[in-house]
């Protein structure tokens, strides 16, 4: 096994692209901060558990102070977010520290080889079955942070098998919000939902289960697509040149070479093993209804082991393993300032209180209007707030106090409702620069956000008119 020193060993962030996206967060930053200055502040009295009392908005005269806006990447970290900035950036340190172990052990290149050797012939089958795989997890337990874990492999299968890496992000980081948006038994948006609705859990699951289908069927015919175009003609990539050192680190000549290794081979069923167990986590949070609280930390901790013990089993002595680490902590170092803007865009719309403002708005715009208008003004509005507030839950506790007892006024069912949530909810967590998850996994693979927008906005589109359809059948049957 070689562990010679490598410079391009682990994940790479160009200091560009992280220069970039810190800019166009700055100004979404500075957006957020100007409506705080232009639409009126506003409250809602809320229950115990945070649900919004429909009926009660009232505004607020003053102004949020601009030195608050100013200073939101410090303020922030005396609010209840930074606990969540902070557990994203153990998790992605922890995340960049364990690949450049596996990456200098060789194991990425062993389950490439593996996964290649298998499907050599039939790559557009392992392309549909990673596709599945990731929407079936994120449909049904709600995976969606655990999704960056993926990415790095994904991609480097992508490149192996002659893509780029923007099919490499469709195989798991799409796939994965779109099982989102086609959501089964999601506890993070069904459940949350249709509990606010007073409908029984998991109920009108056929109707679901097709919605799945369609739009499983969608991705997948998009990425089969570009894939096959991409394959005939790489320069057609919007990524071709910063895939170019990607390629060379993943060549699959260099890849095939390590399967005869026994100490490698031995070091990626540890990695696979401590894998199982992240997926065990998974399961556990679903049926437990822990909502990622074992999930999440869950996997940095057994992506972790599942790194140290690959990088023994390989030969790497202790000295080796702590190096290793501390330099794939180095290159995703990059990450946090994005991570930081981010979360200062939250605080300055949380403290604006100017979502209210929002929410009673469109509260009296949809009043009186048909089903087939309220359903999709309903969408579209999940659409946009997912702009400014990214968690599903908490969309849920924003929106749907106000929302369900409009539906009954215009004769839209809870159940549609429940559905129109997730269609807005799920693929527009990669549509807005304010999603952390989106940003981050784009990074890793040195993509920017203009070229990700110019790559996926036809397939946003599509799902998009997709969804429509789908909520006016809903209506159409009277969809309990």
């Amino acid at each position: 096994m070689n562990q010679t020193e490598n410079k391009q060993a682990g994940i790479s962030i160009n200091k560009k692209t992280v220069v970039m996206i810190c800019i166009l967060l700055a100004a979404v930053m500075a957006f957020a901060g100007a409506l705080t200055q232009v639409l009126p502040r506003g409250v809602y009295e809320t229950n115990a558990d945070g649900t919004i009392i429909n009926g009660t908005y009232t505004e607020i005269e003053d102004k949020l102070p601009i030195w608050k806006i100013i200073l939101a990447p410090i303020l922030v970290f005396g609010t209840e977010t930074a606990l969540t900035g902070a557990g994203i950036i153990v998790i992605i340190t922890l995340i960049g520290g364990t690949f450049l172990i596996l990456d200098k052990c060789s194991v990425l290149k062993y389950i490439m080889a593996v996964i290649i050797r298998k499907f050599g012939n039939r790559k557009y089958l392992l392309m549909n079955l990673m596709i599945l795989a990731c929407m079936v997890l994120s449909s049904t337990a709600g995976i969606l942070e655990e999704s960056v874990t993926l990415v790095p492999i994904a991609v480097a299968i992508s490149l192996a098998l002659g893509w780029d890496s923007f099919v490499g992000l469709g195989m798991s980081l799409i796939a994965v919000a779109f099982g989102f948006t086609a959501a089964t038994f999601n506890p993070f948006n069904v459940a949350t939902v249709q509990r606010m609705a007073e409908i029984p859990v998991f109920s009108g699951t056929l109707f679901r289960i097709l919605v799945f289908l369609v739009v499983y069927a969608v991705l997948s015919i998009f990425l089969t697509a570009y894939a096959k175009k991409i394959e005939k003609n790489p320069q057609k990539s919007l990524c071709c040149e910063t895939d170019i050192a990607l390629r060379e680190k993943y060549n699959l000549d260099d890849s095939m070479a390590v399967l005869s290794d026994p100490k490698i081979k031995k070091a990626s069923k540890a990695f696979l093993f401590c894998l199982l167990g992240v997926l065990i986590a998974i399961i556990t949070d679903f049926i437990t209804g822990a909502e990622g609280g074992i999930s999440l930390p869950g996997m940095a901790i057994l992506f972790l082991i599942g790194g140290m013990f690959a990088g023994r089993f390989s030969g790497m002595n202790g000295k080796q393993l702590a190096k290793s680490f501390g330099e794939g902590i180095k290159t995703v170092a990059p990450i946090v300032p994005i991570i930081v803007i981010i979360l200062s865009i939250t605080y300055i719309l949380d403290q604006g209180n100017i979502i209210p403002t929002i929410l009673n708005y469109v509260y009296n715009l949809i009043s009186g209007v048909s089903p087939y208008v309220a359903i999709l003004m309903l969408f579209l509005f999940i659409v946009i707030l997912e702009f400014f507030v990214g968690s599903g839950t908490a969309k849920a506790f924003l929106v749907m106090p106000i929302v369900l007892p409009l539906a009954d006024m215009v004769n839209v069912t809870r159940q549609s409702v429940t559905l129109a949530f997730c269609l807005g909810d799920g693929f527009t967590n990669l549509l807005y620069p304010t999603s952390g998850i989106m940003i981050i996994a784009i990074g890793l693979v040195n993509i920017s956000y203009g070229k990700w927008l110019k790559f996926s906005w036809k397939l946003f589109a599509l799902e998009g008119i997709v969804s429509v359809g789908l909520m006016l059948l809903a209506v159409a049957i009277n969809y309990q």
